[in-house]
């Protein structure tokens, strides 16, 4: 059975894998249903695009150098969508440094590295420990809370 890759985010560090993993699962005509995969990555104009060819259902701007721009990801993450896990090209993944590393293994539990095959995709488990902190997109830390009031009355608990 093939891997589903409704309701992840994938990681757009290499703009040409994105486009390529993108067009096999959802260009039309073989594509059977829209696209549900939601992209973050740093180059806005290539994502627009990918939005714009139905490759992708959202995407979002982050600098995954800089904490503050993953932490404003995982709350949008977390109130717009309903992310399933992430997805990292490999190479991209197995290169990045300590920093980054952790910065990825932040983002969802459910992590897989993808590698590109002769007939598609390969999908293997991340095997590094996830993290759950304020980089996370599942849990409750990346909830924005509509209420000032309500924010101190949880941070002093």
């Amino acid at each position: 059975m093939p891997f589903e890759v409704n309701n992840y985010l994938l990681i757009d560090n290499d703009s040409e894998f994105s486009r390529q993993f993108t067009e096999h699962y959802f260009a039309q005509p073989h594509g059977t249903c829209p696209s549900t995969l939601v992209v973050a990555g740093a180059n806005t104009r290539h994502l627009v695009k990918l939005m714009f060819d139905q490759l992708i259902k959202d995407y979002c701007y982050c600098d995954f150098s800089n904490e503050i721009s993953v932490s404003e990801l995982a709350s949008y993450l977390h109130e717009h969508h309903n992310i399933t896990g992430v997805l990292f090209n490999q190479t991209d993944y197995l290169l990045a440094d300590d920093k980054q590393r952790f910065i990825f293994n932040s983002l969802h539990s459910v992590r897989f590295l993808i590698k590109e095959a002769d007939d598609g995709y390969l999908f293997e488990p991340v095997t590094d420990i996830a993290q759950n902190n304020h980089l996370s997109c599942q849990t409750e830390i990346a909830e924005t809370p509509q209420s000032l009031d309500a924010l101190c009355e949880k941070l002093n608990n």
